[in-house]
């Protein structure tokens, strides 16, 4: 048994901890847990859980079932609270998923991130993220689906006679007793949309940051008495939910995205990270979002990007250059805004630390940076500026994963084919619905 191990068991009897919350996620990013009793804890550590990997959405045919979840001592943290029994101390850890054999699972997204860091290591990189995760509250409404917005704030406003900044409040106290730093909270653009930002970390412990957000932000609302949701749009009349990532690469201590004799003090490094990220931003697409809703947040603009741009503090460039801090060394990073605040970070992040490196490692060349507001842009516009579209549906994007050769070396095989069937499959049925809209406009033709 190792250090970390022994640290585990001892903080577990010190904290009188009541039973242990064993996470992972599917491939479409969906939490999952196991809950075991303390006195189980130095087994699974030895041996891992045995579970049914074939009930796991994407993670093992019926024939080859057996799959360990092994805990992962280094993610150990003592839940603030626990909804299902509050009276009751919990903790959580991380698992990484094997074989029988001890071999990673090629299905788990842990590993599939896990592997493109080590990629990242083995050419002198360390990754850094920063994400700004958007979500709405939502409560009991009069609207056709029963919920509609908390507030009806903008942008920075301060509410005073409702339940958000007690919520927020709670919200940044809960995630910092986890031991997950955040940096600023505030109000979004559209009523009832919040945004709370983390400090930066090593990608695979912000991908892991991201899952412990969202459900505790869920449970934070709920014991609010509202709903938290990070649908990418819930509203048509509404801004959708993203989550802009600040990225950067370091190696040791320097930060290679910094050049203090360049303009925008951008090294060439972070001009080839950022060249690899639009030309391969079409196929990354159907992973960083990845629902048929992520696409009407796209489509439309309102600081989301609709082409696969750069610019420097545009945002409405798919990779922003910020301009807070320039001769500030550590701060030099590159904002990707396409992702949004649904997709499955351990996935998302893996393919854009993927194109990124490919951009370094093949010598990319950077266009010249958008200086038009690019969602106002018509089409004919776009295409006179040697602007490529991102897709404008999750049917285009799967398209543009099927044919990516890039795309199945970074997920693996497995991921790379499951996700596209299931895709096709959640594509299908969505095309197959008859909308309220379309009933209005054309029942009585």
């Amino acid at each position: 048994m190792n250090s970390q191990q022994e640290f585990v068991l001892r903080a577990v009897e010190e904290h009188d901890i009541r039973f242990i919350r064993l996470w992972f996620t599917d491939i479409l990013g969906y939490l999952k847990s196991v809950m075991m009793s303390p006195s189980e804890l130095e087994g699974a550590f030895e041996e891992g859980v045995g579970f049914d990997g074939s009930s796991i959405e994407g993670f093992s045919r019926i024939s080859e079932s057996d799959t360990i979840a092994l805990p992962d001592p280094s993610t150990f943290q003592v839940l603030p609270f626990d909804a299902e029994e509050p009276s009751i101390r919990a903790a959580r850890m991380f698992c990484d998923i094997t074989m029988p054999d001890g071999q990673p699972s090629w299905s788990d997204p842990r590993q599939v991130l896990r592997r493109q860091v080590q990629v990242a290591a083995e050419e002198g990189f360390t990754c850094m993220i920063s994400p700004e995760i958007e979500f709405y509250l939502l409560k009991q409404g009069g609207s056709p689906q029963g919920l509609e917005p908390t507030d009806s704030g903008g942008y920075f406003d301060q509410a005073s006679h409702n339940v958000v900044p007690r919520f927020r409040r709670e919200a940044m106290n809960a995630l910092e007793t986890m031991g997950i730093a955040t940096e600023f909270s505030h109000h979004e653009t559209a009523p009832g949309q919040q945004e709370i930002d983390l400090r930066h970390a090593d990608a695979l412990s912000m991908a892991d940051n991201i899952m412990t957000f969202r459900y505790l932000i869920k449970q934070v609302a709920f014991s609010s008495g509202v709903q938290a949701t990070f649908m990418p749009k819930p509203f048509t009349d509404y801004a959708g939910s993203a989550m802009h990532s600040h990225m950067s690469l370091f190696e040791g201590d320097t930060n290679a995205f910094h050049d203090p004799d360049d303009e925008f003090s951008l090294s060439a490094t972070a001009k080839q990270f950022v060249a690899g990220i639009l030309r391969h931003a079409r196929e990354i697409s159907a992973v960083t979002n990845q629902w048929p809703n992520s696409y009407k947040r796209i489509v439309f603009g309102n600081e989301a990007p609709t082409s696969a741009t750069w610019g420097v503090s545009n945002r409405s460039a798919l990779v922003r250059v910020p301009t807070y801090r320039l001769a500030k060394e550590e701060s030099r990073r590159v904002e990707v805004r396409s992702l949004d605040s649904a997709c499955n970070p351990y996935l998302a992040y893996s393919v854009l630390l993927g194109a990124g490196l490919k951009g370094i490692r093949e010598g990319y060349e950077l266009s010249e940076p958008a200086e038009d507001d690019i969602s106002k842009l018509t089409r004919r516009e776009r295409r006179a500026l040697d602007y490529e579209d991102l897709p404008r549906s999750l049917d285009q994007a799967l398209r543009d994963l099927e044919r990516s050769e890039l795309m199945p070396d970074i997920l693996g095989e497995h991921v790379f084919e499951f996700l596209l069937r299931n895709k096709w499959e959640e594509w299908h049925n969505y095309q197959r619905q008859v909308t309220p809209w379309e009933l209005k406009t054309t029942l009585n033709y």
